[in-house]
């Protein structure tokens, strides 16, 4: 029983870590002229691998929740706010741009 309290105790502490994120408000970015050395070392170092792990989690989540969003039909919102959106946050935006504008979507139907 010892042996699962340390797992349980990480999990959890990766799972409130990953939380304050704000992984819902990820979005395409554009690319903006500033560059910021500390900003960059500080996603890299810290907010990326944050990120892969609330990737992660939320995959996990995801799979848990699935049989119960299904019934209820939000299979696709529950896609995109534990998984899709941790991962937008995490590999597509530019390293060092934690606030960014969002990029206007066109479509191109003439």
């Amino acid at each position: 029983m010892k042996q699962y309290g340390g797992w349980v105790v990480c999990l959890l502490l990766i799972m409130g870590l990953s939380g304050g994120l704000s992984p819902v408000r990820a979005q395409d970015c554009s690319v903006q002229p500033h560059q910021d050395a500390g900003l960059m070392t500080a996603d890299a170092a810290l907010a990326r691998p944050v990120g892969v792990v609330a990737t992660v989690a939320g995959f996990a989540l995801y799979l848990v929740s699935s049989p119960f969003s299904a019934l209820s039909g939000n299979s696709e919102e529950a896609w995109q706010s534990l998984v899709v959106s941790p991962a937008n946050y995490t590999f597509k935006r530019p390293l060092g741009h934690f606030e960014c504008e969002q990029v206007p979507q066109t479509d191109d139907k003439n």
